[in-house]
């Protein structure tokens, strides 16, 4: 049975792993701010990007573990270890650092802003990916494309006008302060997941191990720095004075599971669906996201704002559109995948022959 047509009690796969992907990215987003909103009560966030990342690493272990037994009917950790841990594993250090800060960054920026305008802002990842992408891996994107960036941008900077009825107070300065910290913060975090994103993709492309090894070295190099940088450098004195699980509750813990799983749901898209279909999940999740706004946080709707968030949902339906394939010689080693990028065949690791550029997360 082909992974397109596999399924799940009658139910195919591919809108199995979509509605989970819009459950997961809304639900994430509204956990991560829910669990930011007692300021007297606050836990140590670096503490719940180590575990997200040891959380992570166990799972992707696993299923690394599980493929090696179906692939060849029995489980070698010998062999497991020296696939992990292989000379070019250290490739995987720089995108592990990086996505470690972009993680700690997105729960400053969910401390900061409220959660319908940091899952819009977000989608600038979509910008910063597909830049990174022309730049790093000389990706070769049609006008169509360009132009959702553009529309993209334009969308995100309606989102950030303040409303009319702002008044001068102090209270107001200390929110505005707080939106521009927040603000500064995503912008940091989807410049971080563009990068991190294209090289990860091109480590992919260069290699022979499966996207699960891959992702256990991913995961396991982001130990060190969720607990260098973050746990003992940022957090260090509190963790030592209060412990590490300091304040947590199931709202903390139901955070780190849905970061946790986030990758992983991404993979399952990635496997089973398309990009339209992802496309139109991530819309949804925003929708869902701006809903729930609403009604658990009295998210104040401005015109503005739903001026932005509507062109931000076109910019990335139409992104996730795939251009019409390209005449190419069958002796042109570069071939174009349908959705405006180019690949190598020869490179093919996972069955796509790259990791998508569309500004999903790279990792698992």
């Amino acid at each position: 049975m082909m992974a397109a047509d596999a399924t799940i009690l009658g139910i195919p796969l591919k809108y199995v792993s979509l509605v989970t992907l819009c459950i997961q990215n809304s639900t994430l987003v509204i956990v991560m701010r829910y669990s930011r909103l007692d300021k007297e009560n606050l836990y140590y966030t670096s503490t719940a990007v180590f575990l997200s990342e040891l959380i992570k690493l166990i799972i992707c272990l696993y299923v690394a573990g599980r493929n090696q037994v179906r692939e060849t009917g029995r489980l070698s950790i010998q062999e497991l270890y020296s696939q992990i841990f292989a000379p070019d594993a250290r490739k995987l250090m720089i995108p592990a650092a990086l996505y470690t800060i972009q993680n700690n960054l997105q729960y400053v920026a969910v401390s900061m802003l409220d959660a319908a305008t940091f899952q819009v802002t977000y989608q600038l990842k979509i910008l910063t990916t597909a830049l990174c992408s022309v730049i790093m891996l000389k990706t070769s994107l049609s006008g169509m494309k360009w132009f959702s960036l553009v529309l993209l941008t334009f969308g995100v900077a309606l989102v950030q006008m303040p409303s009319s009825d702002h008044v001068n107070s102090n209270e107001d300065d200390d929110a505005t302060m707080e939106k521009i910290v927040g603000l500064g913060a995503v912008a940091v975090a989807c410049v971080i997941s563009g990068i991190a994103g294209v090289y990860f993709e091109k480590v992919l492309k260069n290699s022979k191990a499966s996207v699960w090894i891959r992702n256990v070295q991913l995961s396991f190099f982001s130990l060190f720095p969720a607990l260098i940088m973050g746990v003992w450098w940022k957090d260090g004195a509190g963790v030592w004075k209060n412990g590490f699980f300091y304040n947590y509750n199931y709202v903390v813990l139901g955070a780190i599971a849905c970061q946790a799983i986030g990758g992983i749901i991404v993979a399952m898209v990635v496997k089973y669906a398309d990009n339209i279909l992802k496309g139109f999940a991530t819309s949804i999740s925003i929708i869902l996201s701006f809903l729930a706004s609403v009604y658990l946080f009295n998210f104040i709707v401005t015109s503005t704002f739903l001026m932005g968030a509507t062109l931000v949902l076109i910019a990335t339906y139409v992104y996730s559109k795939p251009d019409p394939k390209k005449e190419i010689p069958s002796n042109n080693k570069e071939k174009d995948d349908g959705y405006g990028y180019d690949y190598t065949p020869a490179n093919n690791v996972n069955g796509n022959g790259y990791t998508s550029v569309d500004g999903s997360e790279s990792q698992v």
